[in-house]
């Protein structure tokens, strides 16, 4: 779409002094993120009571088996249900990120996983067709995603009723999308420390933030909803 702005086009110093000071707004939002982290850091821990079991590629597996030899577990709640023929598009958009950051994870002692109640041999499929190499189980037999709230009755999305993010929001459908983070102790305990769904997890998509930095911005304004654009990457017009 064309861009239409009522930018104006001025002097290189002119250019300078305006962006000195959204520099300014950019300084104090960057300290405001810091201390929202920092905040989020110090919420109360829950700790986890259901020993949940995963299908994986190599036999079950439990959620203290995906930590790895780490205190620190990262999940993505990746939207492919059960009966679908592949998984969601837009949590297309966000996995196309994890790859390559999974090494580096790993430094801070921190393990990711992705996982969906579809069953393994679809998420391998998909994997494989994307090229993605991060690990991804398939709870499919177990309650996790229920209990973590991505995952609803056809009920729930007829009646509309404000179930999803923290009771905020209506589901749009049987799987919604989010992340959620969880900590093991010396003992083995599991606590789950955080989640966050719908544009709390904005920030994890690299994409959508280098868009943020163009003069058109995401350009979905006029789109029938956010991320009608998007496709699972091999889908895009050449």
């Amino acid at each position: 779409m064309p861009l239409n702005t009522a930018n104006t086009v001025v002097s290189r110093e002119e250019w300078l002094q305006a962006r000195k000071r959204l520099l300014a707004e950019e300084k104090a939002f960057t300290r405001q993120r810091d201390a929202l982290a920092e905040a989020r850091r110090k919420l109360p821990w829950e700790r986890v009571g259901t020993d949940y079991t995963f299908e994986g590629p190599d036999g079950p597996v439990r959620l203290a088996d995906l930590f790895d030899d780490r205190r620190q577990l990262l999940v993505y709640h990746f939207m492919f249900a059960p009966d679908w023929e592949t998984g969601c598009k837009s949590c297309s958009f966000w996995a196309d990120n994890f790859n390559g950051i999974v090494a580096h994870l790993r430094q801070r002692d921190v393990s990711f996983v992705a996982i969906s109640r579809a069953p393994l041999a679809k998420l391998q499929a998909l994997a494989g067709r994307m090229g993605w190499s991060f690990p991804w189980v398939s709870s499919g037999e177990n309650g996790f995603n229920r209990d973590f709230a991505v995952s609803f009755t056809q009920d729930e999305v007829e009646s509309q009723a404000p179930v999803y993010n923290y009771g905020t929001s209506r589901t749009y459908g049987i799987e919604m999308p989010g992340v959620s983070v969880f900590y093991k102790d010396d003992d083995g305990a599991i606590y789950h420390t955080y989640s966050a769904y719908m544009r709390g997890i904005d920030i994890l998509n690299t994409a959508y933030n280098y868009l943020d930095l163009l003069p058109k911005g995401r350009d979905e304004d006029d789109l029938p909803y956010t991320m009608a654009w998007v496709r699972l990457r091999d889908e895009y017009a050449a």
